[in-house]
């Protein structure tokens, strides 16, 4: 990392997945937080973490009796996962105090985990901290307001020192305001603050689409107490009017990054128009290796052999998984393809079964089955259809689909190591990253993508899996991306993935390692968050560059 003093960050996400036992993650972006907090602890990087103890976690989602999920909210007992701090600290939320206690989720010496929780004995207020993006708009800024003012309050209580202070998503973006109103109250004017604090904060983008990305009103923002003592036009100089909590995370950072190369290209193209906000890098996601790739198969791919026999295991070790939940019997066999994510429409769950009239005979003929998994949000209504859709299929197909309840972490490590195929079909260029594919790659789980996010810059054609964009010499008509992917999906499928896997076993196996050595030389965690301190931290650190705030014509 250089002979030049490291700098000390504190990373700010809604969400970490540092293991099952700790439910306070949803998906994808509390997956990434807790690699990058075992990344740093493996590198022995000066970083820590600053979240909430949700209660109630995200949602325990079960599958009904029609295939439709439902959500269940139980209380978590964490007493023996954190430690209490004995540090209370006080926040304004809609003019009432809010007082939040800290706890500290102590898995490492380094890269410790800081959980603000709002469920304070005597308070009135513990309904804040109790569902990980659930509940009305309100909810979510009080929320949000814990995690931004209330992480930089935590920070100055504990007495740590903090020279970089990473906002992972737009979430986390009210510490800004924290930031300011500390230099102003010191004597610096509004925009002499701003300035200053720019010069502290970098800025991780997740969101490729500009519908997806928070805005509030100015009225609510007051109301709740966010804008933190900022009259209106400070706060329209940050973040326009309404408030768009990713332009102002652009407008209060130095730096900012993309989660990989392709998304990289579209953030920059969706943002361009803000004058005033951060240069947007790329620093593609990577995962933890030692959490995702099963230690077998390491072993055999480091010695060169027996590779194929732990992977069997390993695949065995899923079925039988399945077969505990579901009362399913699938056949070790059998080509297995896997699909495990958040049940978002983009991510097209069901669109290998529009083409029925080919998948039909192949699961009947026991070619082929399916693993899914996956969580729709509680409210999302069209993706939980979509789990609805694909449960259905299992019924029709009950030896061949399958998808288990309740995805978490444990299921996830399951199916990365224990699919032959993982298949990656969301429309483009909606997928920002896609960290899912990454562990599988590791564990020489063959990849079936469209090309975006990670899989752009990362994956080779044939070689290390198969890419859809590639099956066909034709560009792909726009409104057309459904028809053109299941149509390459079955063409590549027929005509190399059934023959290889059944009659080809050493071509398969060179994939396997071709692919874990792709995975393990260009997606991990401890990559990524050495890109961080070389492209962002330091520079953050060591600029001496004045940054003068600007308005913008979106603002």
């Amino acid at each position: 990392m250089g002979e030049e003093k490291l700098p000390k960050v504190a990373y700010f996400c809604m969400e970490y997945g540092l293991d099952s036992q700790l439910p306070v993650y949803a998906g994808g972006l509390g997956i990434l937080a807790g690699d990058y907090l075992k990344a740093a602890h493996e590198l022995n990087l000066p970083v820590i973490g600053i979240g909430i103890l949700w209660s109630q976690d995200y949602t325990t989602q079960l599958i009904g009796e029609d295939g439709y999920p439902y959500d269940l909210y139980p209380t978590f007992d964490f007493d023996e996962l954190v430690e209490d701090t004995g540090i209370i600290i006080n926040l304004k939320i809609r003019g009432e105090d809010v007082p939040c206690k800290v706890w500290k989720a102590d898995r490492f010496d380094n890269a410790s985990l800081y959980l603000l929780d709002s469920n304070v004995p005597g308070s009135k207020h513990g309904w804040i901290t109790q569902k990980l993006y659930g509940g009305r708009e309100q909810d979510r800024v009080a929320q949000e307001i814990i995690l931004g003012i209330g992480g930089i309050r935590a920070l100055r209580a504990l007495g740590l020192d903090v020279d970089v202070y990473h906002l992972n998503e737009g979430h986390a973006v009210f510490a800004g305001f924290e930031l300011i109103k500390e230099k102003m109250s010191a004597g610096m004017s509004f925009e002499e603050a701003w300035g200053a604090t720019r010069k502290e904060i970098v800025f991780t983008t997740h969101t490729p689409v500009e519908a997806g990305n928070e805005v509030h009103s100015h009225d609510l923002l007051c109301y709740m107490g966010a804008n933190n003592g900022l009259s209106y036009e400070q706060l329209k100089s940050l973040g326009g009017d309404p408030f768009n909590m990713t332009v102002a995370a652009l407008r209060l950072s130095h730096r900012a990054n993309a989660v990989s190369q392709i998304h990289g290209e579209t953030a920059r193209s969706m943002w361009k128009d803000v004058t005033g906000a951060a240069p947007i890098i790329a620093v593609t996601n990577g995962v933890h290796v030692k959490t995702w790739q099963s230690s077998a198969i390491k072993k055999a791919y480091d010695k060169g052999e027996n590779l194929w026999e732990e992977h069997v295991k390993l695949k065995k070790k899923l079925l039988d998984y399945v077969r505990s939940q579901n009362n399913v019997d699938l056949d070790s066999n059998v080509l297995t393809i896997g699909f495990a994510r958040r049940a978002a429409a983009y991510k097209r769950g069901g669109l290998v079964f529009k083409k029925r009239d080919i998948l039909e005979p192949l699961l009947k003929e026991k070619k082929l089955q399916f693993i899914y998994s996956g969580k729709a949000h509680p409210n999302d209504h069209e993706g939980k259809a979509i789990i609805q859709q694909i449960v259905n299929a299992s019924k029709k197909f009950p030896n061949q689909v399958v998808y288990l309840e309740n995805y978490d972490m444990d299921i996830a490590r399951l199916m990365v190591q224990g699919c032959d195929v993982w298949l990656n079909n969301p429309l483009r260029p909606l997928e920002a990253s896609g960290t899912s594919g990454m562990k599988a790659a590791l564990n020489g789980v063959l990849n079936i993508s469209v090309v975006d996010g990670w899989v752009a810059e990362a994956m080779t054609h044939r070689e290390t899996g198969w890419l859809l964009d590639k099956v066909f010499d034709r560009p792909i008509e726009e409104g057309r991306q459904d028809e053109y992917d299941a149509e390459a999906f079955y063409e590549v499928l027929l005509k190399e993935i059934i023959p290889i896997y059944y009659t080809d076993k050493h071509r398969w196996i060179k994939m396997m390692k071709a692919s874990i050595q792709m995975a393990e030389e260009k997606l991990t965690a401890q990559k990524m968050i050495q890109q961080y301190y070389n492209l962002l931290y330091n520079k953050t650190f060591m600029t001496q560059k004045s940054l003068t705030p600007t308005t913008s014509k979106r603002g």
